[in-house]
Formats: C-alpha cells, sequence, structure tokens
C-alpha cells in the first residue's frame, strides 16, 4: 500500500511525484484494457462516423497524451502528441468536441482500471489523490490542445453548464461500456435515477431562477455523494442519473434512500421576494443489474429506470422504487 501525502512540504511534493510515477506505470501496465475499453464506446460518444481502425489509433494517442500529462504533471501547447492530436483530427475531420470526447472517456477508462489495482483502489488512503491527478491529466490535454488550437476547453457536449455534471450523451457512452464489462466480468451494477419533485410548481411559484438554483444545488449534493468511480449526469431538465459499477443491490438500494432523505433534510431554500422557504424532494429509481449480456442496450436499461421512477412519483413522490434486471 503506497503511504499518504501526509507530512512536511518537501516529503509531501516528494510523495506526490512517487504517486504520479506510480499512477503512470500502473495505467502503462493496463494499456492494452484501457485503450479497448475505451474505444468500444466511441461509437455512443459522438465518434460513430470514426471508422474503426481509426477509433484504435485515436484511443490510442488520447492514452499516450492521459499518461504523459500524469508522468510530467501536464501538458506543453508545443508537445509533439499534441500536434500529433490536432493532425489526426483534421485528417479524420474530427471537432474539438469530438477530440475533447476521447479525452475525458479516456480519463474514465484508466479510473475504471485503476480502481481495481490492489495497491491505491477505491478503498485505500491515495484513491482521492489518484482521482485527482487523472483528472487534472485530462484537463491539462484539453488545455494544451486548446491553446495550441487557439480555442477553449468548454465542451457542453460532455459537462451540462448549470450543474457542471456530464450529460446523458456521455453517461449513456459509459453505461453501455459498463454493460459490456459486467458481461464479460460476470460484476454487478446499479443505476439511480433522481427526479426533482414538483419542479414545475418551483418555477411557477418562485421563478425559474429558484428552479436553476435547486438543480444547481442537487447536483452538488448529488456529487459530492457518491464514490469518485461512479458516473454522475443531468440526464434530463429535472432529473440526475448515478452509474455505480460492481455495486451490490442491497448497496445500491440503501444509498439511493440515504440520498432521498440527505435531499429533504438539506435542501431547503429561500425565496428572497416572498421571505418563504419552501422544501425540495426528490423521487427514486434504483435499477439492479444482477447479470447482463451483449444484448442489453443503454437506451433500453434507462427506459426501464424511467418506468420505476415514474412509478415513485404516482406513488407519492419522495420515495424509492426499485426494479431489478437479470439476463
Amino acid at each position: 500500500m503506497l503511504c499518504g501525502l501526509a507530512g512536511t512540504d518537501s516529503h509531501h511534493m516528494s510523495d506526490v511525484v512517487e504517486l504520479r510515477t506510480h499512477v503512470a506505470r500502473s495505467i502503462q501496465g493496463r494499456a492494452a484494457s484501457i485503450v479497448q475499453d475505451a474505444a468500444a464506446v466511441y461509437p455512443f460518444a459522438g465518434l460513430e462516423q470514426v471508422a474503426t481502425d481509426d477509433r484504435a489509433r485515436l484511443a490510442d494517442l488520447a492514452f499516450q497524451l492521459l499518461t504523459a500529462a500524469v508522468r510530467d504533471d501536464g501538458l506543453e501547447a508545443g508537445h509533439a502528441l499534441i500536434s500529433d492530436l490536432a493532425r489526426l483530427g483534421a485528417e479524420k475531420h474530427l471537432g474539438v468536441r469530438q477530440l475533447f470526447s476521447a479525452v475525458y472517456l479516456m480519463e474514465r477508462s484508466a479510473l475504471d482500471e485503476l480502481a481495481l489495482d490492489e495497491s491505491f483502489g477505491v478503498s485505500s488512503e491515495p484513491w482521492a489523490a489518484v482521482t485527482q491527478i487523472i483528472r487534472r491529466a485530462s484537463f491539462d490535454v484539453c488545455g494544451a490542445f486548446s491553446e495550441q488550437a487557439g480555442g477553449t476547453a468548454v465542451d457542453d457536449g460532455i459537462v451540462d453548464p448549470l450543474t457542471t455534471l456530464y450529460t446523458r450523451q456521455v453517461f449513456v457512452a459509459a453505461l453501455n461500456r459498463e454493460i459490456q464489462r459486467s458481461e464479460r466480468f460476470g460484476h454487478p451494477f446499479a443505476i439511480i435515477l433522481l427526479d426533482v419533485d414538483r419542479l414545475a410548481e418551483i418555477n411557477a411559484r418562485h421563478g425559474y431562477g429558484a428552479g436553476d438554483r435547486v438543480l444547481e444545488r442537487v447536483g452538488i449534493v448529488v456529487r459530492n455523494y457518491f464514490r469518485e468511480t461512479d458516473w454522475v449526469a443531468r440526464v434530463g431538465e429535472d432529473t440526475y442519473a448515478v452509474l455505480m459499477p460492481e455495486t451490490e443491490g442491497v448497496h445500491a438500494e440503501r444509498l439511493a434512500d440515504r440520498m432521498r432523505v440527505m435531499v429533504q433534510e438539506r435542501l431547503q431554500l429561500h425565496d428572497h421576494r416572498s421571505e418563504e422557504q419552501f422544501p425540495v424532494t426528490v423521487s427514486v429509481a434504483v435499477l439492479i443489474a444482477k447479470s447482463v449480456d451483449r444484448r442489453m442496450q443503454a437506451t433500453q436499461l434507462l427506459t426501464d429506470a424511467e418506468e420505476a421512477l415514474d412509478r415513485a412519483k404516482h406513488a407519492g413522490r419522495n420515495r424509492v422504487e426499485r426494479v431489478v434486471v437479470q439476463s
């Protein structure tokens, strides 16, 4: 087990460098799986027009860039690999959004694989620092490319601008890849959907600004509640989704109900015009995938979860409904 990152500044910096080096070596050792997993979801993430061989090439380049950024603690805009990415994008007529999608999905593939590493898995002390290293590296790659291209690193196709959560497009891509992983390794997973109760009434009574505050704050609560390896996204106007890899049903149900209670207890918003306090609640659906096969599709699983969410709404709101999927 790697040591923690506490201590004097010099020791801290030494530990960080050591951890970064170890992370780079670990993802290099898992290169084949990481690249394969990332390339597999490209057709579902806005890269469907890229030929199969080109997807592998793009995934491999995104992997090299991420690894270099981890190892070197960043990338300069003039880095040779950044120039290679720009040339590939021009050659295959890929826009900035599509290239950033490749980088962000590579980030998640790397984190998924690192979560299996015994030296710094999700239950280890250094895991929070590991996720920061990987996420910073992916932003550094996008930032360096943006600087070279004279653009910006903001991509509405990846991140919802109001909540800063992933978009539905990215969530579906991640879910399709999790289905493939679950079919290959036999691991269960779970999906949690949360829908803000009576958002239309909040907007009508307190204004759309109040509704946006609700959506933003619920997004913050959800993002901070779940693990770094879970995918958290805004998948509808007032709906959030969480994908929890390698999660048993009982655990997912418990977390879903705790999340519901937390929102009810913590989100009491204040209307400054009327001085009125108004409560916020969410209805929740938990989809438990005990086993899957390659015939399953992300869109169908989301439909099943949305139907359970409708049942929660019709049963009185502020409650959890459960659905189990097993091939």
